[in-house]
């Protein structure tokens, strides 16, 4: 998860005019057009950051970016990798607009003090959990005791570890925590680790085409608490102070973006491979297909954010004292810039 894990500090960006030209007449990442059309040089340049390397949690990014989205609401949006900050300190700052953040991340910030602000929920529900080599017989979270985790040292790994092998009577402290490093969990598995925390929709998926099968065990299916929402899409009250249409503007695109994913997965996958050549085109494809109907899932509209996901997991934070001040849920998000909010 990337929230637990070190950021790289490479800079890629793809450009959202429809021509490939990036506003400025330098070649675009996505087609290697040079050529500035007279649209394009009155397009607004905008950045978006992502919170780890492209993969199908972005791909309404792209598909806004390929489908010309953007382009229609006046914004010729750039779509950059992390720095070595990170995308939230990218975000707070005022660097960029708009990034790729998560609910506990902007917990967290929140009562440090960093306003940041939850625009959208990339996914409804969270598909993340602990997995495990199916040889490693681990089957509920009892079976964590005596195994090795691999994971990356944070206090809210073995908070919700601990969370819900309480549950089962288990002993947190009878887990053995390694640090994966810059490993890949197939590459872990294998050396020195039982388990990991991952997304089944990069890493799971990754499994079944390896024919490599895992126990998945979604922390959500453990408390309604930790059903939070991982990714969302973040900027920062300066931000929506200072300019509400350009956050209007940019989330009806991007809600177009991510619908667009939802409706056509096989075409959205292609999306990505184009912009991001490195990726696996098979692993693309079958990561889309599992995860375009779960952007949405059971909410009204892409991107809603329920009160009670907010309030509910701030309090669990709370519980576990990994928080250092007061957490006010109601200012961490908002649905105001959703195109049916801001439609009535």
């Amino acid at each position: 998860m990337k929230w637990l894990a070190p950021i790289a500090a490479l800079m890629l960006a793809v450009t959202a005019c429809s021509g490939g030209g990036n506003g400025s007449g330098k070649t675009s990442e996505t087609d290697g057009s040079t050529a500035e059309t007279p649209a394009t040089a009155e397009l607004r340049d905008v950045s978006v950051v992502l919170d780890w390397t492209p993969n199908t949690n972005h791909t309404g990014l792209y598909a806004a970016v390929d489908q010309g989205f953007y382009e229609k609401e006046g914004l010729n949006v750039t779509i950059l990798q992390p720095g070595a900050g990170g995308a939230d300190q990218m975000v707070a700052s005022g660097e960029v607009p708009f990034g790729i953040s998560y609910q506990e991340s902007i917990t967290q910030a929140r009562v440090q003090g960093v306003p940041l602000v939850s625009l959208a929920a990339v996914i409804q529900h969270n598909t993340s959990g602990f997995a495990a080599p199916a040889d490693r017989n681990i089957k509920s979270p009892k079976d964590f005791e005596g195994k090795r985790y691999g994971g990356w040292g944070s206090p809210v790994e073995e908070a919700v570890m601990k969370s819900i092998m309480d549950q089962e009577g288990a002993d947190v402290s009878k887990v053995e925590n390694i640090n994966m490093g810059d490993a890949d969990f197939f590459t872990a598995v294998k050396r020195d680790i039982d388990f990991a925390w991952i997304f089944y929709a990069w890493t799971g998926i990754e499994a079944e085409l390896r024919n490599e099968p895992i126990t998945m065990l979604y922390v959500k299916d453990y408390s309604d608490s930790l059903d939070y929402y991982t990714p969302v899409i973040a900027t920062n009250e300066k931000q929506i102070a200072d300019d509400p249409e350009l956050v209007k503007s940019f989330m009806k695109a991007t809600s177009e973006g991510y619908q667009y994913a939802i409706d056509h997965p096989a075409e959205a996958a292609d999306i990505l491979i184009k912009a991001v050549p490195d990726l696996d085109p098979e692993l693309v494809k079958a990561s889309q297909e599992w995860l375009s109907p779960k952007y949405r899932d059971d909410a009204a509209q892409w991107g809603w954010q329920k009160p009670e996901v907010w309030k509910n997991y701030g309090e669990w934070m709370s519980s576990q004292n990994l928080l250092e001040g007061e957490f006010d849920s109601t200012k961490a998000f908002t649905n105001d810039y959703l195109p049916a909010a801001t439609a009535k």
